[in-house]
């Protein structure tokens, strides 16, 4: 008993003395590594996406539009692309699980326009030649944060059809005002960046973090804080809870609903590829999922159609000022 009193003080001190340490180790990181720039970056993270604005127009500066043979194998063009902002009608989530649990996942967002164009956004690590994302060294200041702009073909393409993993492309209920200030808001972020490097944090600064935050700076009803912002393959859970997803589908249906894979295989190399991905009839495929494969009867502009609808009574949407 005697001998119990003294060591239980001595494993408490060493816990004490190993919580400092690992204190002063962390600082000690943020203050000799800094964020940069002017790294061996990856070849398809190369280039910085940045954004000219100019009334109600916008010239957007690095546009990826990569075409892949496989992950490893691919051709990467950068283009500039300009929007009329005011044509900006529609906001897309993007969830993909990558994990055999549910729990990782990258999201992003994907904005589209009354002319059938979409261009999407995606804040990522950026990758040095030979990295990889890690969650541990996510923590570490080990990678700088990028917003990447790019075409739907490349970003969702590229996970849909050569990492395989699962796709879901949620239409988001958005007013026209809403849409176009998180895309303002993004893009100002992208310019923001590009200036001055900021590193990713696994838990304070990652993909959906960075969404959630966007979209709590244009709504007057904050996204509130969450587990299934932190494992956002939970996310669409959250945003079909808060009524920010434009589907009238039950919520044991809506996630099988929106999965594109197969779509995104099968119009691989349309050159309507974002309408072809669109193209399913959701209503009519939670009523008949053994539809799903041939279902394609609601056209684009039937898609833009759906969630330029009133949302009903008991949802929300993003509304601008």
């Amino acid at each position: 008993m005697t001998d119990s009193v003294p060591r239980c003080h001595l494993i408490r001190r060493s816990l004490l003395a190993l919580a400092a340490a690992a204190v002063v180790g962390y600082l000690l990181l943020v203050l000799l590594l800094q964020p940069s720039n002017d790294r061996d970056w990856s070849v398809d993270q190369q280039r910085l996406s940045t954004a000219e604005f100019s009334a109600d127009s916008v010239r957007v500066r690095n546009v990826r539009n990569a075409f892949y043979r496989s992950t490893t194998d691919f051709d990467v063009h950068w283009e500039d692309r300009s929007y009329d902002l005011r044509q900006l009608e529609s906001v897309w989530y993007v969830v993909e699980p990558f994990a055999n649990w549910r729990g990782p996942a990258h999201t992003f967002l994907s904005f589209g326009f009354d002319n059938g164009e979409y261009v999407a956004i995606s804040v990522e690590i950026r990758k040095e030649q030979g990295e990889s994302f890690s969650p541990l060294y996510g923590l570490l200041r080990q990678y700088e944060l990028t917003y990447i702009v790019g075409d739907e073909r490349d970003l969702i393409g590229l996970r849909a059809n050569h990492r395989h993993d699962e796709v879901h492309l949620y239409p988001m209920r958005v007013t026209r005002s809403a849409a176009r200030a998180l895309f303002v808001s993004m893009l100002e972020r992208a310019n923001a960046l590009a200036a001055q490097p900021e590193f990713y944090n696994t838990l304070t600064s990652t993909c959906t973090s960075n969404i959630v935050d966007h979209v709590n700076l244009i709504t007057a009803e904050p996204i509130p804080f969450s587990y299934k912002i932190v494992l956002p393959a939970y996310s669409d859970d959250l945003a079909y809870d808060l009524g920010l997803i434009d589907t009238d589908l039950p919520r044991e249906q809506f996630r099988a609903a929106f999965r594109i894979n197969d779509l995104a295989m099968e119009h691989a190399d349309s050159a309507d590829f974002s309408a072809a991905i669109r193209s399913r009839g959701f209503a009519n495929e939670a009523a008949n999922p053994g539809a799903a494969a041939s279902s394609s009867a609601m056209s684009s502009t039937d898609a833009r159609t759906r969630h330029e609808s009133k949302p009903s009574a008991n949802s929300t949407s993003l509304r601008g000022p």
